[in-house]
């Protein structure tokens, strides 16, 4: 169209010339935006020009001064909304410095590649020639940030919806982030920046998923006790599936307590007895001990170094550790009822099970006399008690491919929101954290859906060239 708003002109020759002594020619780009007539920026009704403006911003290019000449122009309303108005070919704000490229470049350093403040400024001096301030910084998350329409990511969401929701809290600062995701679709579904980690948050935080729409079949948490109430209030007929990961960590940690406490136990009684004379032993001596083989306390050490082995899923283990396993079950034999407990309670929680054989297997692991004489193992045994572990194992009764054992989708996506606060963001006030968590989860969302499409394109690409050879066949 001739009216067009926006023209951009040819960019102008400039090189670096070879040698030690280099000039820098800048890089100039026109941008006009001076029709006779321009539609209002209210109401559309068309004004005339009044005079031309000019201004020279700054842009991008690689180790070259880039800039930007702007001719727009101020024309004469013929409306009652204003006197006069101003064309602007940029989506930047008129009397900004830099054009758009300079700040998805300072945005991309802060979100992709996890830079501070401090070193995105380098960056940009280093790269551009571009001496950007801190505040400039913060003014382009602000300004990406009034871009944002989530609307689109909430539709999205609801469309792609699995029926599975994992949800979980992150402490940053003196503020608590609630996190739901969607484990199957693989996408962020909603979260909260609240003040405190209570019921009253949660329950909030969870009525406004239910609002929107949102009806899962199950709900995976950890074991905190701000779940069981008000999901069984908003969701009744939504399954309530305990991480089990974290449930086994503890178990885990029981079985390693016991190790520990037998390691020392046998350290101890190596300390009785006669006690070395001092200075070096003869050769004679040397050889004795060599005969007679490691100490008990050498034999406690090696099962301090090694206990790990005890909860350690056997498939992942190779010859070497079979090696010390056994070893450590002819140093202690009583390492053997704690092996033998570790592997019946990951069999538990086997994920392609019956839900039948796991109830099944439940039942004898309590019924073990031997177990119940370890303190540790007793304490373990109580954290299957039949509720917990009805939760445990809701996973069972879900579909083949849909099947979620543990909250890890949840606690990854904290992990990248406790990575980025290690970049000395300004975590002290509410609405930066708020900003950096909106841009962070677009970023996913967008992510997801270039994924998606990729995905269609991958599908729908050897079906047309299948049709086009059968054609021209």
């Amino acid at each position: 169209m001739k009216d067009k708003a926006c023209v951009l002109g040819r960019r102008r020759v400039t090189s670096l010339s070879p040698g030690t002594q280099t000039m820098l020619v800048p890089t100039v780009r026109v941008v006009r935006c001076a029709p006779k007539t321009h539609p209002c920026p209210r109401c559309g009704k068309r004004g005339r020009r009044k005079r031309h403006l000019h201004r020279r911003i700054r842009s991008l290019a690689y180790r070259q001064v880039a800039s930007l000449d702007v001719h727009y122009a101020e024309y004469q309303s013929r409306c009652r909304c204003c006197k006069s108005f101003r064309s602007w070919p940029l989506s930047v704000p008129a009397k900004a410095d830099y054009d758009d490229t300079v700040r998805a470049a300072v945005l991309e350093r802060i979100l992709e590649d996890g830079l501070n403040v401090q070193r995105t400024l380098a960056a940009m001096r280093r790269d551009f020639f571009l001496d950007l301030s801190e505040g400039f910084v913060y003014d382009c998350l602000r300004w990406k940030v009034a871009q944002l329409d989530l609307q689109p990511h909430r539709q999205s969401v609801l469309e792609k919806f699995s029926g599975t929701l994992c949800v979980d809290e992150l402490h940053l600062g003196r503020f608590t982030l609630l996190l739901a995701t969607d484990p199957l679709a693989d996408l962020p579904v909603a979260f909260a920046l609240v003040g405190r980690n209570d019921q009253d948050h949660m329950r909030r935080f969870l009525q406004n998923l239910k609002r929107w729409g949102l009806e899962p079949k199950v709900v995976v948490t950890d074991g905190s006790s701000l779940y069981p109430c008000v999901l069984a209030r908003l969701w009744p007929a939504a399954r309530h599936q305990l991480c089990v990961f974290h449930l086994l960590k503890d178990i885990n940690d029981l079985i390693l307590k016991a190790v520990r406490r037998l390691a020392r136990s046998m350290a101890r009684r190596g300390n009785g007895g006669r006690k070395r004379q001092r200075g070096r032993p003869s050769k004679k001596r040397q050889a004795a001990r060599a005969a007679a083989g490691l100490s008990l306390k050498e034999k406690a050490g090696f099962i301090l170094k090694h206990r790990f082995l005890i909860v350690k899923t056997t498939g992942e283990m190779d010859k070497q550790q079979w090696e010390s396993l056994v070893a450590m079950f002819d140093y202690l034999p009583g390492l053997r009822t704690l092996w033998h407990f570790a592997c019946e309670a990951r069999g538990l929680f086997e994920k392609e099970a019956r839900v039948q054989a796991l109830w099944r297997r439940r039942q004898k692991l309590l019924a073990n006399e031997g177990y119940k004489g370890v303190p540790e193992l007793a304490e373990a045994m109580a954290m299957l008690e039949r509720e917990k572990y009805r939760k445990a194992v809701a996973f069972a009764y879900s579909q083949a491919g849909q099947k979620v054992r543990t909250n890890n989708h949840a606690e990854r996506a904290n992990r990248r929101f406790r990575f980025t606060e290690k970049l000395r963001y300004k975590w002290r006030r509410r609405k930066w954290v708020l900003r950096f968590v909106l841009l962070a989860l677009d970023r996913w969302w967008r992510q997801a859906a270039r994924a998606a499409e990729a995905n269609q394109a991958s599908e729908v690409a050897p079906g047309e060239h299948s049709f086009s050879s059968r054609k021209a066949g």
